[in-house]
């Protein structure tokens, strides 16, 4: 599914949604959790790492079918709500937005918990939110210490030979970009999945990153 990952607990009678993937994307997650023989009231949260459309398309008809509460993070509501107040060449994403929820007749979504960088989530065994400000205000990260792996959304997205940060237009402090990479790096994962990527390998995909740190001069901070 685009935009979304499910993550079962260890002893396989519930899960967690990380976002809530695309729009026309519910087939899929009945689907998914058809093979893992879960009902919908064993996903016991809907985690967002940010409030675009593409990760939350599917929002409200899954809150409703999983009776899950939505957690993000406080500077997301707006995003999540579409009420953020884009600027700029931002203001194209914004557009886009509206244009996408009634074209494609969203109802816009909300959210019930709301949580800060550091918080350590209860669910598989453990995901602290590590919060990675450049793409939206709000955008976090969910890290795994027992797997050493984070889920770092939307902070960078990785093709094959083509690694990059997200367009310009779709974002919304991209001045923070450095900070949010020297972020990780200091956190030093041994395994990253983003939101967007070819194929699922948290160590090929950790080692794209390092690249693009490499190759964009995040080391150090700014002048000025």
């Amino acid at each position: 599914m685009g935009c979304s990952h499910l993550l079962v607990e260890e002893d396989g009678q519930s899960a967690v949604f990380l976002d809530a993937g695309f729009v026309g994307e519910m087939f899929l997650v009945r689907r998914w959790l058809r093979r893992l023989k879960l009902e919908p009231s064993a996903v016991r949260a809907i985690l967002l790492t940010h409030g675009h459309l593409d990760h939350v398309g599917n929002l409200v008809e899954l809150h409703e079918w999983t009776g899950a509460p939505v957690w993000a993070h406080a500077l997301e509501h707006p995003h999540v709500e579409g009420r953020y107040p884009y600027k700029g060449v931002n203001r194209v994403c914004g557009w886009a937005e509206a244009a996408g929820r009634v074209v494609l007749r969203r109802r816009v979504g909300a959210v019930d918990r709301t949580f800060a960088d550091g918080d350590m989530l209860p669910f598989w065994g453990g995901l602290r939110v590590v919060h990675l400000p450049g793409h939206t205000r709000g955008h976090c990260g969910f890290y795994s210490e027992r797997h050493d792996l984070l889920f770092s959304g939307d902070l960078f997205a990785s093709y094959f030979f083509n690694t990059h940060l997200p367009p310009a237009i779709l974002n919304s402090v991209p001045a923070e970009f450095p900070a949010s990479f020297r972020r990780v790096t200091a956190l030093n994962p041994r395994w990253i999945v983003p939101n967007h990527y070819d194929l699922l390998d948290g160590a090929r995909l950790r080692r794209r990153f390092d690249r693009l740190y490499r190759r964009k001069n995040f080391a150090l901070p700014l002048a000025g």
